[in-house]
């Protein structure tokens, strides 16, 4: 919930403050940033719910050691079982001010001098200048975020997993297929990272083999 933005968590309150800036803010392209932070609220929200619900709800996905066994897996399988305290204790640790982190720490931290010098607002960045204008507390911008869209976008992209993952898990896999290329390119993430791969790292080593190829091996 704090990860997905939804108020009182402590997500909420940096999702919302950046949100609520970039809407008043007057720099050249601020109205496409509002539309992409605000965009993201049902992304974020869709994705971690979904890996909630593949992990720990719906149909198993888990194999038995005999199955395991049987497909050649070795023993890996088996049912899921609980983490060891190293790994529970931090993340009960970590679960606690993702609660009231946003309650306490908000106002100092946007609008007061936590940071001291260390960050510097410029001053024809009016936007939390504006922001800080409008703030009333805690329970007010709870309030506020409450009935504004990133909200109802959250719940929207929530309400989407679960419809997706839980009461229909068939369909994701009819709308990959339907979409084709357009999940194709999706899926590899436009494909920057094969870009990257081929040209900058692979680059990189075509460039480092011919020097070693070349000038060390032939020349020097």
């Amino acid at each position: 919930l704090a990860l997905s933005g939804v108020p009182p968590f402590a997500g909420f309150f940096s999702k919302d403050a950046i949100i609520e800036a970039t809407h008043l803010s007057d720099i050249a392209g601020h109205g496409y940033a509002y539309f992409a932070v605000t965009a993201g609220v049902f992304v974020t929200a869709f994705y971690t719910f979904r890996m909630m619900f593949l992990a720990f709800h719906g149909t198993p996905r888990f194999a038995t050691d005999a199955h395991a066994a049987d497909h050649g897996h070795g023993h890996h399988g088996g049912p899921p079982k609980e983490s060891p305290w190293v790994v529970t204790v931090p993340l009960i640790l970590l679960a606690i001010p993702s609660v009231y982190t946003g309650w306490v720490y908000i106002e100092p931290m946007l609008l007061g001098g936590f940071f001291g010098s260390s960050i510097v607002i410029l001053p024809e960045h009016r936007a939390l200048w504006e922001f800080k204008n409008e703030w009333h507390g805690v329970a007010a911008f709870i309030q506020h975020g409450v009935l504004s869209l990133p909200f109802w976008l959250a719940l929207a992209g929530i309400g989407s997993a679960w419809y997706l993952y839980l009461a229909n898990p068939a369909l994701p896999a009819r709308i990959a297929a339907r979409l084709g290329p357009v999940y194709a390119v999706l899926t590899n993430n436009y494909y920057f990272d094969k870009f990257n791969e081929w040209f900058f790292a692979g680059g990189a080593r075509r460039v480092g083999t011919l020097f070693s190829e070349i000038g060390d091996g032939k020349i020097i």
